[in-house]
Formats: C-alpha cells, sequence, structure tokens
C-alpha cells in the first residue's frame, strides 16, 4: 500500500525532502547482509510505498508540497531533480507570494478556507494515483504560522475527505529558547486541533535532535538541514519494510497500519516518540561493533528513564514492583520512571532473527489496564539500514512528552491570562473562546498520561 505524504511550511517541506533522499539512498544501498530475493522484495515494498515509477524507471515522490511562500518549494524541488534518482512531481505543489507571519490563525482561518480547493484537489490526484491507498502522512512544524495554521486545517480536511484513511501527523517541536515570540500559543493550538482530526501524532523535539547531532554526531556548527537528517534517518528506519516478528516472509503491506494498530489502543493517547541506535558519523561505523543484547538494553533504558539519546542515559531508574507490594517510599522512587502504554520495536540487520526481546515484555513497563501481550510488537527484517549493520528503532506511546507539554502549555497560559498578542489572533478569527477550548483540550491529554 502507498502512502502520501503532505509537506506543510517551510519546515515541513525541508524535513520531507530529507526523508525521500534518505528513503532513497537506502533504496539504493548495496547490502550484503540479506539475499539478492529478500533485498528485491525490500525495494519493491519500499518503491510502492513512496514512490511512483516513470517509464524510464525514474522515482517520483508521492508527496504533496504546501507552502505560503515560493523560495523553500522550489529549493526542495530543483534539490530533488538535482540528485538524478527521485524528484517530486512538478504538478503536485501549491504556494502563494506571502507567508502567514508566524501567525497560526493566519494559516488557519485565512489561507485555509482560501485555497482549500486547490490543496484538496492536489492530495485527491496524488491519492488517485495509487493502486492502494494506506493513508497520509505530513509533515510540520508547531511552531510557526503555515505548517502549524494551514497544517491542522488541512489535517481537518484530510479527515473529513478521508475518513477511512489512516492520518499519521509528524510534528517538529520548537526549541525551549524559541525563535518566535508566539510559539507556545501556535503550539497549543496546533496539538488541540491535530488532537481531533489526527489518528497520532509522531513528535521530534528540536532540543533533542540539536544534542544528538552535537553529541554523537560530533557536528561543530549545526544546520538545520543537519537536524532534518537526523529526523530523516530516525523515521526512515520506522517507515522501509519490514517482517512481522513471529515469522512470516512477507513484508507488511500497510506500515502506518501496523503502527497505529500497535500503538494507539486508545484515542485519548496518540502521542508517538521515536528512539533510534546507533547513532554515529557515518565514518565511525567501520570501528564499532554492536551486539543485539547490548542495543536492546540501552533502548530498554533509555525507555524506561525517559532519555532521548543513548548518552547521558539515568541507569538508576527501575521499572515499579508489582502494585500490591509498592509502600510509600518506593511511589518516590518510582516517580521518574516513564510509563508505556504500548511499544513497536523495529530491528534491522544482521542476526536479527536470533535476538531476544523478553526485556521488552516485561508487564511492569507498561499501564495496568492493557494486556501486556497486547502492549508489546516487534518488526525485523536482517536487511540493514543506512550503512548500519545492525540498527534498532522504537517507537513508544509513552509520558515522555508529559514535561514538555506542560511546559509549553503553562507559558501559553501565563501570556493568554496577561491578554499578550491575543489582537494578532482575533483580528483573523481566533476567539479567546477557541484558546479556552485548546487549553481545555491539552489539560485532558496531560491529566490522562499522568495517571498511566
Amino acid at each position: 500500500m502507498s502512502i502520501v505524504t503532505v509537506q506543510l511550511g517551510q519546515c515541513g517541506n525541508q524535513v520531507g525532502h530529507e526523508v525521500f533522499s534518505c528513503l532513497c539512498r537506502d533504496l539504493r544501498g548495496s547490502h550484503g547482509l540479506c539475499s539478492r530475493r529478500e533485498n528485491q522484495s525490500y525495494q519493491d515494498a519500499c518503491r510502492e510505498r513512496f514512490f511512483s515509477e516513470e517509464e524510464s524507471g525514474g522515482l517520483v515522490a508521492r508527496a504533496v508540497l504546501v507552502d505560503m511562500e515560493p523560495k523553500v518549494i522550489s529549493q526542495t524541488l530543483s534539490m530533488a531533480a538535482r540528485s538524478g534518482f527521485w524528484k517530486y512531481n512538478e504538478h503536485s505543489h501549491f504556494c502563494q507570494k506571502q507567508g502567514s507571519g508566524n501567525n497560526w490563525a493566519n494559516g488557519y482561518s485565512v489561507h485555509g478556507p482560501r485555497h482549500k480547493e486547490a490543496i484538496m484537489n492536489l492530495v485527491q490526484k496524488e491519492a488517485e494515483r495509487c493502486d492502494r491507498l494506506g493513508g497520509f502522512f505530513t509533515t510540520m512544524s508547531m511552531a510557526g504560522g503555515t505548517g502549524s495554521g494551514l497544517g491542522a486545517f488541512v489535517t481537518q480536511c484530510l479527515r473529513d475527505a478521508f475518513p477511512t484513511s489512516f492520518i499519521l501527523n509528524h510534528v517538529i517541536w520548537p526549541y525551549g529558547t524559541g525563535e518566535v515570540i508566539v510559539q507556545n500559543y501556535n503550539s497549543v493550538l496546533t496539538l488541540s486541533h491535530l488532537y481531533q482530526s489526527s489518528d497520532a501524532l509522531l513528535v521530534h523535539e528540536n532540543d533533542v535532535i540539536h544534542k544528538i547531532c552535537a553529541q554523537l554526531m560530533n557536528i561543530k556548527q549545526i544546520s538545520f538541514r543537519d537536524v532534518n537528517q537526523v529526523i530523516a534517518h530516525q523515521l526512515g528506519s520506522v517507515f522501509q519494510p519490514t517482517h512481522p516478528a513471529g515469522g512470516g516472509s512477507d513484508y507488511s503491506r500497510n506500515p502506518l497500519g501496523d503502527l497505529l494498530e500497535a500503538l494507539v489502543p486508545h484515542p485519548e493517547f496518540k502521542v508517538l516518540a521515536l528512539r533510534n541506535i546507533p547513532q554515529m558519523p557515518e565514518d565511525s561505523l567501520a570501528y564499532n561493533t554492536f551486539s543485539w543484547p547490548g542495543l536492546l538494553k540501552h533502548l530498554r533504558q533509555m525507555l524506561i528513564a525517559n532519555a532521548k539519546m543513548e548518552e547521558g542515559i539515568d541507569w538508576q531508574v527501575r521499572p515499579p514492583p508489582p502494585r500490591s507490594s509498592i509502600s510509600s517510599h518506593s511511589t518516590a522512587k518510582a516517580l521518574h520512571f516513564n510509563t508505556s502504554i504500548a511499544n513497536l520495536l523495529i530491528l534491522r540487520g544482521k542476526d536479527v532473527h536470533s535476538v531476544d526481546l523478553g526485556s521488552f515484555q516485561d508487564p511492569s513497563l507498561y499501564t495496568s489496564w492493557l494486556n501486556p501481550q497486547d502492549a508489546f510488537h516487534a518488526r525485523k527484517t536482517p536487511r540493514a539500514f543506512n550503512k548500519y549493520e545492525k540498527s534498532a528503532s522504537l517507537v513508544s506511546n509513552s509520558q515522555f512528552l508529559l514535561k514538555p507539554l506542560d511546559s509549553v502549555v503553562g507559558k501559553a497560559w501565563n501570556m493568554f491570562a496577561s491578554k499578550a498578542y491575543i489582537h494578532q489572533y482575533t483580528k483573523f478569527g481566533i476567539e479567546e473562546e477557541d484558546f479556552l477550548d485548546s487549553f481545555t483540550t491539552l489539560e485532558q491529554v496531560i491529566s490522562s498520561y499522568t495517571t498511566l
């Protein structure tokens, strides 16, 4: 089944371009770790998912590019075409001459309704090019105006036009220090609206990825492109084809369906985090060897201690003891423990079929209302991903976002209480009631995840 990617705003278009470049690089890579037949079926599955093929054999991304300024889209189109391996369809983009001025209301209430028909026509055409549509993957930032405001509007339109298709929103969480004074308002409005219409939100935090670039990739002067390439690598490590861990030699037909079925058992809980190890500069790969037990031990501790990368993990955090034996002393210790609702583990590379996954099936990792057998899923393939002999990715639905979410809502509420910048939104038709509704939605999300 095929996935249509909708790239929204400057950030969404730049990330989307890196994702397709990463998939294409992996597709062309010669990986000697699996049979030729295995490699061929992997490549066929990837092509069907993300690309259509021209008669000449060239790959065309299944994507719609949307921005309110032309500059980023024209750069993205020409960079893809220059790669010589893949390109965007030159008729699948929409842009205007003026941006949204970092104003969510401008994107959502003005540009959205005004350009709805043109944008949705492009999406419809792209969907019709698929033999079988698996769903939509949108990528956007939360801080600005187009990606966030127009992105929330387009997601609602997708839900109305394709009520039975899966929609996964990939959201870039802004830097804590912030580049936009109203980014907390924009973030609160984006998240609350996406929560109504999306099947799941996959979140990448800029601060975390920046740290990975600095500490793991050893990049001295970090550009947005460096950050986007790390994000693209992590997304590719999840979306490229895999087999079910319990056996079965066929590659999964619908990656979005697999992801959402495994990770979103209840519509109240739909925020997903992605961790991927190992991550290191390409020239260091030849000098490192990894064992599956070592990788999985690190990944499990990253999950329960809510560490975002394999450096600086708190190894003191332990799962809480069984509920019956909890004393007041042990609850204090378990406060730093990151409880999961569901986890999906994806393993790629050498000796993948002999890996023991028992440590992720421990009932103490999960909330008590879900059977551990239903809470944990795994997928594997012997084909290596992007030059890593062994790599593991973990997509988790857990309490990981509580702190950043609480912080963003708190900062936005403090501004709202003093009516700061509200007039910028009311002039485009977003009233104080809309803010209050958004705060209520997110307070409910915080409360639900806190009580896991």
